[in-house]
C-alpha cells in the first residue's frame, strides 16, 4: 500500500523544484548577459523554455526578488535589477568567508578514509582536466568542496554556505578563465592542510582559492561585455 505521507512529501519536493529551475534558468540569463538591467521578463517564453507552467515560473521570479536578482513593478511585472562588479565580489566574499570556516573545521574533524576520498576526486579532476570534460569538472568540483562542507559537521554554516553558493550556478564557476588550472592546483594543497590537520593553512588555501575565482569570474564577465556601457563599479 502506498505511503500517503511519501507521495505528499514526493508531490511537495517537486513544486519546490520547478521554481528553483526556473530561479536557476533566470539567474544565469542575467549573469551571462543575456537579459540586461531594466528588462521586463516575460513569463511565457520562460515558461516554454524551461517546460513549466506560469504558477512556477511566478514563484522561481519572486525567490530571485528575495536575492536581488529582479524587482517587481506592480501591474507591470518583474524586471531585472543590475549586477555589479561588487556584486560578484561580495558573493564570493561572503563565500570564501564561510567555506574558510568550514575547511578550518574539517582540519580538526577529518579522517583518513575522508582524505582518501577527497584525493580521488581530485585525481578524477585532473582526468576531466585532460579530457577537457566541462561537465565533470563542475560535478566533481562540486563534490570535492560538498565533502568538506559534511566532514566540518557544521549543517547550519553549510547551509548558509549554500544560500551564498546558489546565486551562481556550476556553469559559472566552470568558465571561469584559467580557474580550471587553479583548482587543479588548490584543492591537492587544501587536502595536504587537512591531512596535516593545519586548519590555519587550510582556511588561508580554501579563501583564496575562492577569492580569486571571484577576481577570475569578474574578467570572464567582463570580456563578455555584461557590463559593457555601464558606469565602473
Amino acid at each position: 500500500m502506498s505511503d500517503p505521507y511519501a507521495i505528499r512529501a514526493n508531490a511537495r519536493g517537486a513544486r519546490q523544484q520547478l521554481p528553483e529551475e526556473v530561479a536557476s534558468y533566470v539567474r544565469e540569463m542575467i549573469i551571462s548577459g543575456e537579459v540586461r538591467p531594466g528588462d521586463f521578463l516575460r513569463m511565457e517564453p520562460i515558461a516554454e523554455a524551461v517546460g513549466v507552467s506560469n504558477t512556477p515560473v511566478r514563484e522561481g521570479l519572486l525567490a530571485l526578488r528575495s536575492e536581488g536578482f529582479v524587482r517587481l513593478v506592480p501591474r507591470k511585472g518583474f524586471v531585472v535589477e543590475p549586477f555589479t562588479r561588487q556584486d560578484v565580489r561580495d558573493l564570493f566574499w561572503a563565500q570564501a568567508t564561510l567555506a574558510g570556516e568550514l575547511v578550518a573545521r574539517a582540519a580538526k574533524a577529518i579522517t583518513p578514509a575522508e582524505i582518501a576520498q577527497l584525493d580521488a576526486i581530485c585525481e578524477r579532476y585532473k582526468v576531466a582536466v585532460g579530457t577537457d570534460d566541462g561537465r565533470a569538472l563542475a560535478v566533481l568540483g562540486h563534490q570535492f568542496h560538498r565533502t568538506v562542507n559534511m566532514v566540518a559537521g557544521s549543517h547550519r554554516l553549510a547551509l548558509l554556505l549554500g544560500s551564498v553558493v546558489k546565486h551562481l550556478s556550476n556553469t559559472f564557476y566552470v568558465a571561469i578563465e584559467g580557474q580550471v588550472e587553479h583548482t587543479s592546483d588548490d584543492h591537492p594543497q587544501i587536502v595536504v592542510a587537512l591531512r596535516n590537520r593545519d586548519a590555519r593553512r587550510a582556511r588561508t588555501l580554501m579563501v583564496d582559492h575562492i577569492l580569486s575565482g571571484g577576481d577570475a569570474l569578474i574578467e570572464t564577465l567582463a570580456q563578455r561585455g555584461l557590463w559593457r556601457g555601464q558606469e565602473e563599479s
